[in-house]
């Protein structure tokens, strides 16, 4: 999600303050020693590789937001002073032993006295969790394939924007047609079911359940199960599918009456569980509006709320609607031939007053944003308006919130890309009525939550890519591999950055453990990218602090350099985009993805970051409808050249 250059291999100093370190930063001892045990940093390695201080006001406000006082020196002695609880998660990899005394209520029920090696699962000894994971996944299969902007494929059967059959159809033509073993689709999480439409995948109501906006209707049983008039009056709402930019009020608004017809004719199911809180919200938004933090008092507490029982039932069959969907185009891949199938995107977090934080609002640090420190492409850092989870939270519950968030993604999925994954790590957290800049970053327990995620990725049988791009800690990637999960690689970025001049790296040596592609959604895109239009939007909007000039320049010698990289490895060609396709296949990562935008010679990016509506995000088409996709030379040109570099 955020966008600045990535770290590689260079070296990054622990977050801690070690002794011989604390006259060096800005707080004092005594609070840097409260910050260093609850996971705060007092300072932190910047983008270029020095040393940031944070100031003290924003560790104290930080810390506030862990319920830990620290307001006066007083208040900071009392803090140390007081007993740490005992950790309530214990982590275990396969085969290892618990030399403890008691025994363990094993998931299933059972029970095993200790010392003993404990089967994979989550597990109660006492009050504690006990996490069992295997050390590693499987390998995964070497293949290409698309990284898919959904929403963008418009079709002869779609309304207005890309849906879940045309994620089957793509899936299934991209493997027989063009040999594509993978899709990487961005995150089709819930927003919520109101006016205006969030256009954001990255900003999702809740990560727990699925969009509807994405439905394809005239594929559900229930209308085939429709009387001619009916269907004659569902099929009257299609909204225009020839719109220069994609109207996701227009689509929502037809598609819910169409679903309102339809839904009239069903007998209605019961929800439980968390279908039963999701759905309980979005009748509630409804009425009330899509952040619960403006709902009337008695409204914005699950226990008192009132919503119309209807409507509760109304939104739960639409979730059931779009799991079978979601599992049609899974099976599509699958019956396709596909070597890996269907990855969805993970966004790093959920919407401030959506439905995950009205549920299960004990897990979320309210009140604080999570973001991106500066850098050279944000220089007054990322604010995301995403509420983290509170670290100490997640390891009293077990990481059950965790858990839950990947099983309903794996639920419809052959894999899972997390974005910001360093974010199991640390998360950058803004305090309240502070800018971007004024954040410090919050550290989780790393070894627990890639327990979880390693877990419910056996269990699902699905891969995992990490995106680790920007400024990540080389101990990231290394875990990410250790634990049999893809890192991340971008032809833009993979530079020795660490040499003088921080030249190209051939795609020889990209690691094979690694998704690689041209470009991704936050990007410029190939031919974007040989056009400076990257540079020419960022300035026509603005966003430099000083002339653009030096930016022309620097994006011009970065267009040498790649064209003089692919002179070297044998692949120049008149059209420069299929050549760094021929350059991308020489790659040795074991999934290489490119895009239907580059393949086409999209000159926009799907999201400038560091915008909102100043640039048109998440609502452009692809330039033909996805019918002609698959006949477009360039397509099955760029196709031919990633197929040509699995095959050998």
């Amino acid at each position: 999600m955020n966008f600045v250059r990535p770290s590689g291999d260079r070296p990054n100093p622990n977050w801690r303050l070690g002794k011989g370190d604390a006259k060096l930063s800005s707080v004092n001892d005594e609070l840097a020693a409260l910050a260093e045990a609850h996971g705060v940093a007092t300072w932190y390695e910047d983008a270029n590789r020095e040393r940031a201080e944070v100031d003290e006001d924003v560790v104290v406000a930080v810390l506030a937001q862990l319920d830990v006082d620290a307001s006066t020196p007083e208040a900071v002695r009392r803090a140390l002073a007081a007993p740490r609880p005992a950790p309530r998660t214990l982590v275990l990899r396969e085969g290892d032993v618990l030399d403890e005394p008691g025994s363990v209520v094993l998931e299933d029920g059972g029970e095993v006295e200790l010392p003993a090696a404990l089967p994979l699962g989550y597990h109660r000894l006492g009050e504690r969790t006990v996490v069992v994971a295997p050390r590693a996944l499987p390998p995964v299969p070497r293949t290409w394939g698309w990284m898919l902007q959904l929403y963008s494929m418009r079709s002869n059967g779609s309304w207005g924007m890309g849906d879940y059959g045309d994620l089957a159809a793509v899936a299934e033509r991209s493997a027989r047609e063009l040999g594509a073993g993978v899709l990487l689709v961005n995150p089709v999480q819930a927003v919520s079911p109101t006016h205006p439409v969030e256009r954001s995948p990255y900003s999702p109501s809740s990560r727990r359940f699925a969009n509807p906006l994405y439905l394809r209707v005239t594929d559900l049983p229930a209308f085939a199960r429709a009387d001619d008039r009916t269907r004659a009056r569902v099929l009257a709402l299609r909204p225009d599918n020839d719109t220069e930019l994609i109207d996701y009020d227009a689509v929502w608004a037809a598609k819910k009456a169409a679903l309102e017809l339809l839904w009239r004719q069903e007998e209605p199911e019961e929800p439980t569980g968390e279908l039963r809180d999701f759905a309980r919200f979005c009748a509630l938004a409804e009425v009330h509006g899509p952040d619960w933090r403006t709902w009337p008092e008695e409204q914005r507490d699950p226990a008192t709320a009132t919503p119309d029982h209807d409507r509760v039932v109304f939104h739960a069959w639409l979730q059931r609607l779009c799991e079978s969907q979601l599992a049609a185009a899974r099976a599509a891949a699958h019956n396709a031939g596909m070597s890996v199938g269907i990855v969805h995107d993970l966004p790093v977090g959920v919407h401030p007053g959506g439905a995950d934080t009205w549920a299960v609002r004990d897990a979320f640090a309210a009140d604080v944003r999570v973001g991106a420190p500066p850098d050279a492409f944000s220089q007054l850092g990322q604010d995301w308006n995403l509420p983290p989870w509170r670290p100490d939270r997640l390891a009293e519950q077990g990481y059950e919130p965790f858990r839950a968030v990947l099983r309903s993604v794996l639920r419809h999925a052959d894999g899972i890309r997390v974005d910001h994954v360093a974010g199991l790590w640390r998360l950058w957290w803004i305090p309240p009525g502070e800018p971007a800049k004024r954040g410090t970053y919050v550290h989780y327990d790393a070894e627990a939550m890639l327990a979880v995620l390693t877990l419910e990725a056996h269990r699902a049988g699905a891969v995992v890519v990490g995106e680790d791009l920007g400024t990540v800690e080389p101990k990231v990637t290394e875990a990410l591999h250790a634990h049999g999960m893809l890192s991340s690689a971008v032809l833009w970025f993979q530079r020795e950055y660490d040499l003088p001049d921080q030249p190209l790296v051939p795609p020889e040596k990209w690691r094979p453990t690694a998704m690689a592609s041209i470009s991704t959604h936050d990007l410029p895109t190939a031919a974007g990218f040989l056009a400076g239009e990257h540079v020419r939007v960022r300035a026509e909007l603005g966003l430099f602090e000083g002339s653009p000039e030096g930016e022309y320049e620097a994006a011009a010698a970065e267009r040498d350099q790649l064209v003089e990289l692919l002179r070297q490895e044998g692949v120049l060609d008149d059209d420069l985009v299929i050549a760094f396709h021929a350059l991308l296949a020489k790659a040795p990562s074991v999934l290489l993805l490119s895009s239907p935008q580059d393949a086409l010679g999209e000159v926009r990016q799907p999201n400038l970051p560091g915008t909102v509506d100043q640039y048109p995000n998440w609502r452009i088409p692809l330039p033909v409808p996805l019918e002609a996709v698959f006949a477009d030379p360039r397509v099955r040109a760029a196709a031919a050249a990633l197929r040509a570099g699995r095959s050998g």
